[in-house]
């Protein structure tokens, strides 16, 4: 497995007590696979994203990220496992206005140290022919390839993607989940999708449903 949480709990202060966002929650995916993580809001989706991403350490439980245990690693030994085995596809793009798309996808390459592919990348999401284009001259949908390419600049193991659907229509997003499961399976990536959109997941491997900081009983396709 190239992503595996077991028994993972995370809680938060609350006033004089803790929330529990996530409640012993397990989830394996395997590379080159894509699973939709679904659930109403304040359920734990993010929650769940957040701690595969290492960006947030749980209470109890274990993080396996293609084959390194980030439980117990300290924020330095984080920090580069994010930057060079874990692609984070952020609900808004948050792309540089300053930089065109093939820019955006070579930074994020430089700062992980790898040989630039942004050409095949940008190709490989429909946008050799926007290259060029910074992201004022770009469509939303065309924004959140460039944001898809960005996160796989340094090949990750792992791709987290949070709501990549959130600001466009039914057409555009159809585009990008195919889009996802497609570059999952051809580059070996073992994908998390938290999204709240279930009308484009016939194409993605597996279903989890989150209610109240636990996998649903029989939620999983």
């Amino acid at each position: 497995m190239s992503l595996s949480l077991t028994d993972v709990t995370l809680t938060y202060p609350d006033g004089d007590g803790r929330l529990t966002a996530l409640d012993a929650v397990s989830l394996d995916v395997a590379a080159g696979t894509t699973t939709a993580v679904v659930g109403p809001s304040g359920s734990g989706k993010s929650s769940l994203l957040a701690v595969a991403a290492t960006l947030v350490t749980p209470d109890a439980g274990r993080v396996v990220v293609a084959g390194v245990d980030a439980t117990d690693l300290g924020p330095a030994r984080r920090a580069e496992l994010r930057r060079t085995r874990i692609g984070i596809v952020f609900q808004q793009p948050n792309l540089i206005p300053s930089l065109t798309a093939f820019e955006q996808v070579e930074l994020m390459a430089r700062l992980a140290g790898v040989r630039s592919r942004a050409a095949d990348l940008l190709a490989a999401v429909g946008l050799a022919d926007h290259a060029h284009r910074r992201p004022h001259q770009l469509s939303g949908g065309q924004r959140q390839r460039v944001n898809i390419a960005r996160a796989l600049a340094h090949d990750p193991a792992v791709l987290l993607v949070d709501e990549p659907t959130s600001a466009l229509d039914h057409a555009r997003g159809a585009e990008v989940f195919a889009l996802l499961t497609r570059l999952s399976a051809e580059r070996g990536a073992a994908t998390v999708v938290v999204t709240h959109d279930r009308a484009h997941l016939d194409g993605v491997d597996r279903v989890v449903e989150v209610v109240d900081g636990r996998v649903r009983a029989g939620a999983v396709r």
